[in-house]
């Protein structure tokens, strides 16, 4: 495990701005170093209010989770015990908006009518906040939005687990919408604004013509992958948070990371 050329400017250096860190998409050496990083910091500058200043800058929800546990007065047994139910709510949550991805991915490859598409959506979401003539208003004005000039693809046409559950299930329908209008082939001009992911994974088979069944099983085996692997990264980033909470040397957390590691 490659990790000391990356600990040495501290965790800004891990991942560009704090803001864009993601427990789901970081590599666990990425995640390993920025914990390592805050160690080494801690070490040197020997000012806990680095971790307060850590947390203001931090988006990641899991990550301000175990900072803001570092800075308690919160035994062990409790911030393990919390982190662990923080971890299943996130991991909760990420699950069905990858159901909802599956749901609307199946739906376009079987060509589905976009309304069904929508209601199947709607019954993971919950609350009924977003109505379906809003949604189609919405989905129609973003197909609407990618012909202007100045239209930004990458982020008008990214689709992620991040997302709430209303502007998902807006841009889901939006794919729907354009796989019933265009045929689903056309689908592959909108493949190369998006970054790697299980839903451009799921969207390349549905335009490729695989069967819906096939995309469903494919779409559900990376979700289970890549949900499991965040399962791991949140338990070792919990174990080394509480290994700096508890004094331990910077040897000694890198024994923690790499415990979790083949």
């Amino acid at each position: 495990m490659a990790l000391k050329d990356s600990e040495k400017d501290g965790p800004k250096a891990q991942n560009g701005a704090q803001n864009e860190l993601d427990i789901l998409e970081m590599p666990v050496e990425a995640l390993a170093a920025y914990w390592l990083s805050i160690k080494k910091l801690l070490d040197t500058k020997r000012d806990k209010a680095l971790l307060s200043l850590e947390l203001e800058n931090t988006g990641e929800r899991f990550i301000r989770h175990l900072l803001d546990a570092a800075l308690s007065g919160h035994d062990a047994e409790l911030s393990r015990s919390l982190a662990r139910a923080k971890a299943q709510t996130l991991l909760a949550e990420a699950r069905r908006r990858f159901e909802m991805m599956r749901l609307a991915l199946v739906g376009i490859a079987q060509g589905e009518n976009p309304r069904l598409t929508f209601i199947r959506l709607s019954s993971l979401m919950g609350g009924g906040a977003l109505t379906e003539k809003r949604a189609f208003e919405l989905a129609h004005g973003l197909m609407s939005t990618l012909g202007e000039k100045d239209a930004s693809l990458p982020v008008l046409l990214s689709v992620d687990h991040k997302q709430k559950d209303d502007r998902l299930a807006v841009k889901l329908l939006f794919y729907a919408l354009a796989a019933r209008r265009n045929g689903k082939q056309a689908l592959h001009e909108y493949l190369p604004h998006l970054k790697p992911s299980i839903f451009a994974e799921g969207l390349s088979l549905a335009a490729d013509g695989f069967e819906a069944e096939f995309v469903s099983r494919q779409v559900a085996a990376l979700r289970d992958f890549a949900l499991a692997a965040a399962r791991r990264k949140m338990r070792m980033a919990a174990e080394m948070s509480l290994a700096i909470k508890a004094g331990l040397s910077y040897d000694d957390v890198f024994r923690v990371a790499r415990s979790f590691m083949a």
